[in-house]
């Protein structure tokens, strides 16, 4: 219908609830059980049925009720409190304030989702739900954080599962007007206009209040739009190359322009994944363009103001862009810049000299950033070896990809229960210092036969939780009555509960726990010790392989052996998540190794007193020690995947039927598994200070952030002279770089050296133009591995001993022998300058 003219109708609050609209728009309730209770207590049921939507609920409510509650004193004085402490905590300078005072420095924070709460649709899972705890503990701590996303009205989808059990997707169109969200307007007119090809697309401005940081979201879902730009940010990973390119686009182009609009100009900028790799482009335009220096200036100075965050060891989790659609797509925009196509996508290739590969929007990240990280100790690992092409004379040791452990922001996924239990006894500090790893130690005081109570309670809750969401499954589907009442019957109250919940990608390896049924049926159908199993996660639309995982563990539910103590949970999101880590007794992670990045789920459930049982794997693989939970395997990476299951499979079953039941079901006089609580306690103890987003941004911060801000500045200061100084200085490295040789290397003491001593090692260099100031000597050592290399190398700088003329020095060095046994070296070059990131920034090496 054409010509409508809109307008929006908000509640109407009493004069003395007014307080309660600015509380709805600030997602700080959302992990602030006092706040959230201001409107559960306006009406329960319609929270639960608003998604825990508090705009929504304002608009909803019966206006009797909002009268009923402007007359209550004691709502009142509830109402008076927590708006007191949003203010407080608002106003409050938080952590980096106290330990950076003056920085200065302005952060931006890119990625494709956020996923905060279950009412915004702006996340499809761990990545998202990862970058959301990114932004409340950046609040928490009190970051000058701001950050960028999409605003996809229709969101990633709603699951349903037909009566074959196969996965059916909804797109149901958010209002956002009705969400906890708000139009950043100007004359009424949108912000930010991208150019595509033919044509300028507009997107309009959300803004949503996380604590203390603003994040805002894109939408192009504005009139002047045509119906496919207005689509750009409908679905979160919809369609095909051509709309993720384009959605690419406004999220690292228009972003930038976004906070330009705004006024807000960044030092520094992270990417979240490479999706947002186009902002480094864009940021390097605007630079020129204010301070009229050269593009390739402006990009030596954003890059040393640029972080990137890789988060897949999977190679179908990079987006790569082909050829004819890069040109296409983003031709317009590369004249703008004097940018050829070909420089573009030779930055977005691992060999900048292929002329056929397609672009990777996360070579591209990495090529236009000076700091990288993975988000694991075992993930850093297998990013160096993964992206090593793009150092190819850097030993993988080497590449410069750093690990930052992943975590979850511990308020929002603590259940109320437990919450005050801790509140109890660990005082009020765990959930403002929750990587203080003094306070945790206090969870010994907790008495065990207390905690286990409030646990059975949370697994009574979740029981309760559960049967209400499969009857409402039936219901959908239009099963017979006689499914829809097993629903009340499913699942044990009391029994040892199993929790799977996560995206269904194959290499997650959800039906596992399903290879041989009739032993896990006997497992679960003990009579005495019954065992019960919850699934739950999402494919994605275009995988029929994870679609076909969860249509087997449909049919599973369904066999007379397993039927109501395996359940599967249609629709995984936020809020399905919270119920299930807050309820279960076991948390079960069974990727195949090293294919898990991080993987959080498992720390929001420890948080809750949930063991572990998983492959060690992603974070797992570091946090795993005996006592804390168990692990399948040893971290084996089978070469025959099929073989592998297998055996990872039996000894599945084996630590169920020996160690995790028996444990569960052992049982004091009292009715308290004394072993089982004492495990839980090791758990909480070691793994909620060491895994959780507060310590994981300040070490964003003091090793990424700050450094970068630092550099930012250098490069800027003086009118771009260190920028252009170091521009300069690299040209002419990698001009010279052809002539540099390592002509002569010897020992000077011969080749066998008693442990404690030196082996001396002179090397004669040729360095053709350059000047020994330009680069530094290095003996490259290490004890021989099986495979003849260096297992865990060391480099040790050489000194200048004599210039011997022509461009040629001698450089001498020693290398400490501290292990018997075979140990090899050899000398390399390497380019220095002081004010480069890390000495292989050039990426340019020159071996004996």
């Amino acid at each position: 219908m054409r010509n409508l003219r809109r307008f929006v109708v908000t509640p109407s609050l009493p004069p003395r609830l007014e307080r309660l609209r600015e509380l709805a728009y600030n997602l700080w309730w959302s992990w602030n059980h006092d706040a959230e209770d201001l409107f559960l207590r306006l009406d329960s049921d319609l929270w639960v049925d608003m998604h825990r939507n508090p705009v929504a609920l304002l608009g909803a409510i019966d206006q009797n009720l909002l009268e009923a509650a402007a007359q209550n004193d004691a709502y009142l004085a509830h109402l008076d409190d927590v708006s007191a402490d949003l203010q407080r905590y608002l106003s409050d300078g938080g952590w980096f304030a106290r330990a950076h005072r003056g920085s200065g420095a302005q952060l931006a924070y890119f990625s494709a989702e956020f996923g905060l709460t279950e009412c915004i649709p702006t996340y499809s899972g761990g990545l998202g739900v990862l970058a959301g705890d990114h932004l409340k503990s950046a609040s928490d701590l009190g970051l000058p954080l701001v950050a960028v996303g999409l605003a996809y009205s229709e969101g990633y989808f709603r699951q349903q599962l037909n009566d074959d059990g196969w996965q059916t997707e909804r797109y149901p169109v958010a209002d956002f007007t009705t969400l906890p969200m708000r139009l950043v307007t100007k004359g009424g007119t949108p912000l930010v206009f991208v150019e595509y090809p033919g044509r300028t697309v507009a997107a309009q401005i959300w803004r949503v209040d996380v604590g203390r940081v603003p994040l805002y979201l894109l939408d192009t879902n504005v009139e002047q739009n045509e119906l496919k730009d207005r689509a750009i940010t409908a679905r979160l990973y919809g369609g095909d190359d051509d709309m993720r390119i384009r959605q690419e686009m406004m999220l690292g182009i228009g972003g930038m322009r976004a906070l330009g609009a705004l006024g807000i100009d960044p030092a520094v900028c992270h990417m979240n994944e490479g999706h947002s790799a186009f902002l480094a482009l864009e940021r390097a335009r605007q630079r020129a363009m204010s301070d009229s220096i050269p593009f390739s200036i402006a990009a030596q100075a954003c890059s040393a103001g640029s972080v990137f965050t890789t988060h897949t060891p999977v190679p179908a989790g990079h987006d790569m862009f082909h050829q004819d659609l890069v040109e296409y797509m983003m031709g317009p925009y590369l004249e703008r810049l004097g940018l050829d196509p070909a420089e573009l996508l030779a930055l977005g290739r691992l060999d900048p000299g292929d002329k056929v590969s397609p672009l990777s929007m996360t070579v591209l990240a990495i090529r236009l950033s000076d700091r990288y990280n993975a988000v694991s100790e075992l993930h850093g690992r297998v990013a160096r070896k993964m992206w090593q092409k793009i150092w190819p004379e850097v030993h993988e040791s080497e590449v410069p990809i750093r690990s930052i452990t992943n975590g979850v922001h511990t308020p929002s996924w603590i259940s109320r229960e437990i919450a005050a239990l801790y509140d109890r006894y660990l005082g009020p500090r765990w959930s403002e210092e929750p990587s203080t790893a003094e306070l945790w130690q206090r969870v010994e005081d907790i008495p065990d036969a207390e905690l286990w109570r409030v646990h059975e309670r949370q697994r009574q809750r979740l029981v309760i939780g559960v049967r209400r969401l499969l009857r409402a499954q039936a219901e959908r589907r239009g099963a017979p009555p006689g499914e829809i009442a097993e629903s009340d019957e499913a699942l044990d109250p009391d029994a040892l509960t199993l929790g799977f919940a996560r995206r269904f990608a194959t290499y997650k390896r959800a039906v596992l726990i399903l290879r041989d049924v009739e032993r896990l049926a006997r497992i679960l159908g003990n009579k005495d010790r019954p065992v019960q199993v919850l699934f739950a996660g999402k494919a994605h639309p275009r995988d029929e392989a994870g679609k076909e995982l969860i249509r087997e563990i449909v049919h599973a539910t369904r066999l007379p052996s397993l039927k109501g103590r395996v359940v599967f949970l249609e629709d995984y999101d936020i809020g399905l998540g919270r119920l299930l880590v807050g309820g279960v007794d076991v948390w079960l992670n069974t990727p195949r190794r090293p294919l898990e990045a991080s993987g959080t789920s498992g720390m929001k459930a420890a948080a809750n007193g949930a063991l572990q049982l998983s492959v060690l794997d992603g974070w797992w693989s570091e946090a795993w020690q005996p006592g804390v939970g168990w692990a399948i395997g040893r971290g084996e990476e089978w070469a025959d995947s099929e073989y592998g299951d297998q055996v990872e499979a039996n000894a599945l079953y084996d630590l169920l039927e020996k160690e995790v039941v028996p444990a569960f079901y052992e049982r004091d006089l009292d009715g308290v598994p004394r072993s089982w609580i004492a495990c839980v306690k090791r758990s909480v103890r070691s793994i909620v200070p060491a895994f959780n987003t507060n310590r994981m941004v300040k070490d964003y911060a003091e090793s990424l952030y700050l450094p970068a801000f630092e550099r930012h500045t250098q490069m800027k200061a003086e009118t771009y002279r260190g920028a252009m100084g170091l521009f300069a200085w690299k040209e002419r490295v990698r001009a010279a770089w052809p002539a540099v040789q390592v002509a002569e290397v010897r020992e000077r003491d011969g080749t066998e050296v008693a442990i404690g001593g030196s082996l001396g090692v002179e090397a004669v260099v040729q360095l053709g133009g350059l000047q020994p100031s330009d680069i530094v000597v290095e003996t490259f050592t290490g004890k021989l591995d099986g495979r003849s290399d260096l297992g865990e190398p060391d480099a040790i700088q050489m000194a200048l001993e004599e210039d011997l003329g022509g461009g040629r020095f001698r450089y001498a060095g020693q290398i400490r022998c501290r292990a018997t046994g075979a140990h090899a070296y050899t000398v390399r070059v390497v380019p220095y300058h002081p004010a480069l990131s890390h000495k292989l920034e050039v990426g340019l090496v020159r071996w004996a």
